[in-house]
């Protein structure tokens, strides 16, 4: 468990602010911050996310629909939308595109996982901050 899951798991489940992950996430450069988007969309790939966790999504990431990684997210198929989200290279565009694969990995998890599970990440204690 690296110092990014922690971090990234405490924004899905609203352990740490956004605008803390934000912070966090500008703190590094271009090719960082690329593999913390694929590292992301590939945590979103496992949540076994859907087309349809998109609006919530948009809406927890406080996106208007009309921003590029928004359309996106609401497209199909899931895996290939993610990719480009992960993708974009704007400096706004990341940042944006970072907002919203954190909800939709918190959205995903949370529908597969709502029964129950035993995964470690539903078990971090809230940052103090």
């Amino acid at each position: 468990m690296t110092e990014r899951d922690i971090i990234l798991n405490e924004l899905a489940q609203g352990l740490r602010p956004m605008s803390e992950g934000i912070e966090w996430f500008d703190t590094h450069g271009p090719k960082e911050q690329a593999a913390v988007l694929l590292f992301l969309r590939h945590h979103c790939v496992q949540a076994r996310a859907v087309t349809e966790d998109g609006p919530e999504s948009i809406r927890r990431a406080g996106l208007r629909p009309t921003h590029t990684p928004a359309v996106l997210i609401t497209r199909s198929p899931i895996d290939q939308q993610l990719g480009k989200i992960a993708g974009l290279t704007p400096v706004d565009e990341r940042r944006k595109a970072f907002r919203l694969l954190v909800a939709v990995l918190a959205v995903a998890d949370e529908r597969f996982c709502s029964g129950g599970c035993g995964h470690w990440w539903h078990n971090l204690p809230v940052t103090e901050g």
